[in-house]
């Protein structure tokens, strides 16, 4: 499981701008005033092979008693709840203030592994100006800048190495995951996520109730099946970020995006009696972000008469094109109906998505593709492809090397995909296609 950072702080001391280091963006906005950020923010990083999650939190003030200030502590107090460590961050040129005591004290009371940072410090002597921030009694201060990324780098792997048995449960996580298959039902709120799993389980082991957003955490439960071993991971409903109030289901956000990259095989379903929503589009375009193996199921196809499913079926076609390569189901989770069918589906989906393909029968399929249809001219260049070989696995990737391949227009991308699917027979997994030029030796 990715770590999750916090940053926490005062009010314009830099979190924002460390936020956009950490994670390569530009997503926060930063400005030269206090209380800019006040919502929680997340993002995504990676250093090295390690990769992580980041929160960015507004100006933090514990003992806020009212108004909007009151809402932002609460939203910082829910960002540190679900990290693993926190970034706490403090301005090395304002000094140290009451409201760092306060916030210090509140973290050395959770006992949560602490990194402390003194952000703004560029162009200053370390040492001397740094000295009064020890009073916090959080150990170490770390002189850094946003702004310049200053001592960024050296902050990242203190916070990562803060993290309790990050390494060792990686490993552990690797050893128990052999063999096993991790299948996330995932979809919108009430369309019957709890209650399939019920069915599969048969036994009422999750809560299923008509209400949206029973479920406020993602549920993992092993489970066997014809001699496969799979776990099964019950996600909160998805809804739209304007639709989201209560902390606790912000929460339930953040579980159900992690468990969705964490997972293998990824069964989205949609309700019937709803339709194809922008949601769904949503959040299948997520999970083709994150590269899962993905399966369409349709619950409550039983609800609906005639009209209704042709209408589904136009939606599927216009909302839901990209997922193409995905089998459909049109199931009846209540009453049992299409689910066999489903588990076929899963099956093909994962074991697509770790297809192994040599070199030299991609090569091949290369060329007679090329053979077939050539790349278009772009001015001075045609393109030139000269083999290619797997990058990776689940989801599959295929590298390909020649000359000019920057002018290869997105078309004959898809025409390649096309050809290199029906080879492979890879359904149900998304397929990525990179190309890599050779540098021309003569060119200065």
């Amino acid at each position: 499981m990715k770590p999750v950072i916090a940053l926490v702080g005062r009010p314009n001391v830099g979190k924002s701008t460390l936020f956009n280091r950490l994670t390569g963006t530009r997503d926060a906005i930063v400005a030269d005033f206090a209380g800019l950020t006040r919502d929680r923010h997340y993002g995504k990083g990676r250093a090295g092979a390690q990769e992580y999650i980041v929160i960015d939190t507004g100006g933090f003030e514990p003992d806020a008693a009212e108004g909007i200030y009151r809402e932002m502590a609460k939203q910082t107090r829910q960002a540190v709840a679900e990290s693993d460590v926190v970034i706490f961050v403090v301005d090395a040129r304002a000094g140290i203030s009451a409201q760092d005591h306060e916030i210090a004290q509140y973290l050395r009371r959770l006992s949560k592994p602490t990194v402390l940072v003194a952000n703004k410090a560029e162009g200053m002597t370390q040492g001397v100006q740094l000295v009064e921030f020890f009073e916090l009694g959080l150990g170490e201060v770390m002189p850094v800048s946003g702004a310049h990324g200053q001592g960024v780098r050296s902050m990242l792997e203190a916070a990562l190495q803060a993290v309790p048995g990050l390494v060792e449960e990686d490993e552990e996580e690797a050893q128990a995951d052999a063999g096993v298959i991790r299948l996330a039902v995932a979809g919108r709120p009430n369309v019957g996520k709890s209650t399939l799993i019920n069915v599969w389980l048969g036994e009422e082991r999750l809560v299923a109730f008509d209400l949206p957003g029973t479920t406020r955490d993602a549920i993992s439960v092993p489970f066997e099946r014809d001699g496969k071993r799979f776990e099964l991971i019950d996600t909160a409903g998805l809804r739209r970020k304007g639709k989201v109030f209560e902390a606790i289901e912000k929460f339930s956000v953040v579980k159900t995006l992690q468990a969705i990259e964490k997972a293998h095989v990824v069964l989205l379903l949609l309700d019937a009696t709803q339709g194809v929503t922008d949601q769904d589009a949503h959040i299948a375009g997520f999970i083709l972000e994150s590269g899962r193996a993905v399966v369409l199921a349709i619950n409550k196809w039983d609800a609906v008469d005639a009209y209704q499913r042709e209408q589904i079926e136009r939606q599927i076609e216009t909302r839901l094109a990209f997922l193409k390569f995905a089998s459909l189901h049109l199931i009846s989770a209540k009453k049992r109906q299409g689910l066999a069918p489903v588990w076929k589906s899963i099956i093909q989906a994962q074991t697509s998505a770790m297809r192994k393909m040599s070199t030299p029968v991609l090569t091949r399929l290369l060329q007679e593709a090329v053979a077939f249809q050539a790349p278009q001219r772009t001015g001075m260049f045609r393109p030139k492809m000269r083999y290619a070989h797997q990058g990776g696995m689940n989801p599959p990737v295929i590298v390909i090397h020649g000359n000019s391949l920057q002018h290869v227009p997105d078309a004959y991308k898809r025409f390649l995909e096309g050809r290199f699917r029906k080879a492979f027979d890879l359904v149900g997994t998304p397929l990525r296609i990179e190309f890599k030029t050779s540098d021309n030796p003569f060119k200065e």
